[in-house]
């Protein structure tokens, strides 16, 4: 074998050692956080969706439950981006049975001491603002909770009471992950109370 030959042959080995080493693991719970972030960037999850998710969102707990049920969000997503939301009635709408549905309400926005947190075991809440403005509150000290009303299996909640959670404004441009791990507190009022037209997507763990 020619010198060139055997070169060309030891830098396309290197090249794949190289390669076999930087590529992402098939589980996203072996990630590191540059992974983790690349993909939540890269939004090719939403399959074309205009709207993003929140930057309040656990990126690592996003990425683990979309690909262990991938078509039950891509269910979601395409639901969202093709669904004519504004004319949805109130009320429940099916998507995949009881893997995926969605929640559409009208409501006023409220104060928040008339709102408790509440936390979800069964399903991940996808919820999005369709026009209107309010407050959430998210926060992981579920053990820092008062607990107000224990776990209900039918309606996969269970309410608690918190002093102090970061709150964010929900806006139809983005929206809202809440999961398991996550107590949360919604309708909330910025500066007044106003119309909400939201719906809630529920996709089953």
């Amino acid at each position: 074998m020619k010198k060139t030959e055997i070169l060309i042959v030891i830098i396309l080995s290197v090249l794949l050692i190289q390669s076999c080493k930087t590529k992402t693991p098939a589980d996203p719970a072996l990630w590191n956080d540059e992974q983790i972030n690349e993909w939540f960037e890269s939004k090719e999850y939403l399959n074309g969706l205009s709207i993003v998710p929140d930057q309040s969102t656990d990126k690592r707990e996003f990425a683990i439950a979309y690909f262990k049920n991938q078509d039950r969000w891509d269910k979601a997503f395409h639901y969202l981006k093709t669904a004519d939301l504004h004319s949805l009635e109130v009320g429940r709408h099916e998507i995949d049975g009881d893997n995926v549905f969605a929640l559409r309400a009208d409501y006023m926005s409220k104060e928040k001491h008339e709102v408790p947190f509440e936390t979800h075991k069964k399903y991940v809440d996808l919820q999005y603002l369709i026009s209107g403005i309010e407050i959430m509150s998210i926060t992981s000290e579920i053990n820092k909770a008062e607990i107000i009303m224990p776990y209900d299996e039918t309606i996969d909640k269970e309410f608690m009471a918190i002093d102090e959670s970061p709150h964010y404004v929900a806006t139809p441009d983005k929206f809202f992950l809440f999961f398991p791990s996550d107590l949360h507190r919604t309708d909330i009022k910025l500066f007044e109370n106003s119309p909400v037209k939201k719906i809630v997507v529920k996709i089953k763990l």
